[in-house]
Parts: C-alpha cells; sequence; structure tokens
C-alpha cells in the first residue's frame, strides 16, 4: 500500500505537464495531509522528484529521468535517432555514430554511413571503446562527475598509438578543453590514420548518456575540418537529445496513463497494479 501511494503521486507529478504544489498533490491523491506530505519528502529525499524552493512546486526527478534512460532500449534509441544520423552522415560526407554510457564504459550502438558509393569512409564497428583514448567516451566522460572521472584516471591508461593521452595529467586537461569546446576529439588515438570528433548529448542536467560523433581518414578530418565538425556536432546532440526526450513522452502516452482520480472517489483504496 505504501509502494501504490508513492507511484499514485509520481504518476500524477509525471502527467501534469507542470509542476504542482503540495497541496494539489494532496487533493488530487485524497490522502490524509500529513501522510501525502511525508511520501513527497521521501520522494525528494530520494531525488525520485525535484522540489523548487523558489515556486513550492514538484517535478519528476533528474533520479528518476535517469532511470527511465537507462530502461530505454537500444532499438528504441535506434529508432528515434537514425534519421538524425543518416541526415548528419551524408551532409558530412563521413560516417556519424551513436554511443551509450552503461555499466561504466561507452559502447558505439549505432553507425550511419554516407551515400555516395564513390567516397571512401571508415565504419568504426560496434561494442565498447576505451574511457581515455575515443572522442565518443571523452565527450561523456568528460561531463561525468568527479568521482568517475577520478575513477578512469586511476585506471589503466594504455597507450594504443604515440598520440595516445596517456597520463592523469594530460587527460585531466584534455577534459576540461572537452567542456570549454563543447566537444571531443581522437586524432589517431586509438588506430593511425583515422580521426573522430564526438559531442555529448545533455539531457537535463543529468550529464550525458549518449553521445554523437563523426569518424574518418585522417586526411580528410584535419583540425580545421575537425572544428567544423565538432561545432556541427553539438547541433546534432541537440536533435539527438530531443529525439530521445520525445520517444519517452510517445512511450508514457502509449501507455495510456490516467490522471489519478482522489482516492475518495475511489473508494479510498490504492491504485490496483495488473
Amino acid at each position: 500500500m505504501h509502494l501504490d501511494r508513492l507511484i499514485a503521486i509520481l504518476e500524477i507529478i509525471a502527467v501534469a505537464g507542470r509542476g504542482l504544489t503540495a497541496p494539489e498533490v494532496q487533493k488530487a491523491t485524497g490522502l490524509p495531509r500529513p501522510t501525502c506530505y511525508r511520501l513527497l519528502q521521501t520522494l525528494a529525499n530520494h531525488r525520485l522528484i525535484d522540489h523548487s524552493d523558489g515556486n513550492a512546486q514538484y517535478l519528476i526527478g533528474e533520479r528518476l529521468i535517469r532511470i527511465a534512460l537507462l530502461g530505454k532500449s537500444d532499438i528504441d534509441v535506434r529508432r528515434a535517432c537514425a534519421p538524425a544520423l543518416k541526415a548528419a552522415a551524408v551532409k558530412f560526407g563521413d560516417t556519424v555514430f551513436l554511443a551509450r554510457f552503461r555499466s561504466r564504459q561507452v559502447e558505439i550502438i549505432h553507425v550511419e554511413t554516407p551515400d555516395d558509393p564513390a567516397r571512401g569512409f571508415i565504419h568504426p564497428g560496434l561494442g565498447a571503446r576505451p574511457m581515455h583514448a575515443c572522442s565518443c567516451s571523452k565527450a561523456i566522460a568528460a561531463f561525468a562527475d568527479e568521482s568517475f572521472q577520478e575513477e578512469i584516471l586511476s585506471g589503466t591508461l594504455s597507450a594504443y598509438t604515440k598520440y595516445t593521452k596517456s597520463t592523469k595529467a594530460r587527460l585531466k586537461a584534455e577534459f576540461a578543453r572537452i567542456v570549454k569546446q563543447g566537444y571531443a576529439e581522437c586524432d589517431q588515438e586509438i588506430d593511425m590514420g583515422v580521426s573522430s570528433v564526438a559531442a555529448p548529448v545533455l539531457i537535463g542536467h543529468i550529464g550525458a548518456s549518449f553521445s554523437v560523433g563523426a569518424v574518418g581518414p585522417v586526411r580528410r578530418l584535419k583540425p580545421a575540418y575537425r572544428n567544423e565538425i565538432g561545432e556541427e556536432l553539438i547541433q546534432v546532440a541537440a536533435k539527438i537529445s530531443a529525439a530521445i526526450q520525445l520517444c519517452n513522452l510517445a512511450q508514457m502516452q502509449e501507455t495510456d496513463i490516467p490522471l489519478l482520480k482522489p482516492m475518495e472517489e475511489r473508494g479510498n483504496q490504492p491504485p490496483r497494479r495488473h
């Protein structure tokens, strides 16, 4: 029953489309005022809802948003993001990829290639990438919390080529530069002759769980062009972020969650779960 009430409060706040005050939540649930306020505080303590002291309203919390994103399948994400990735690949004339952070590592989950059959391109393949030596990983790591960055910097920093940044000091400086310019670069740090650029996909205030990047031969992806692509990828990342969030919204609408009636209208019974 306690869990049912917590879920009922979360559903009411989620479908409201705006922040709700505690009295509004209490009225919608029909719960006794002390009980409702205590449950709201419990949810806020666990960061499942956020409470703004400025307007005294509750919104779905960043932690719950992060949980929802972690539960989003690769299939759903790829379906939502493929059009923007394909458009970027055609525009750049080089391969564009989407990477995802999970289980303390970053892996490429989707790749789109240019349409021109006469133009050579590089396919990066799918799977995990080193956290310190790939643009898609560094784009995410640079925006991670300090404890996770320290975990990366304190781990094994393998030198794959003579260009790999494999010292703690160089990587700390690299992370700061990425945050400042908004995108990461990998100039032959994993494979000679191959360069890449990636921008973090930022969603709300929860940091970067995804990154979007482009990869190509170093003869094309020279510093000036990497800078140009990096700026473009920041815009692509914003489109990817919107696509993922719209995908979340569409799935929520498909579940057809009704706005719950006050509990007194439901015989003071908690909502049933099937």
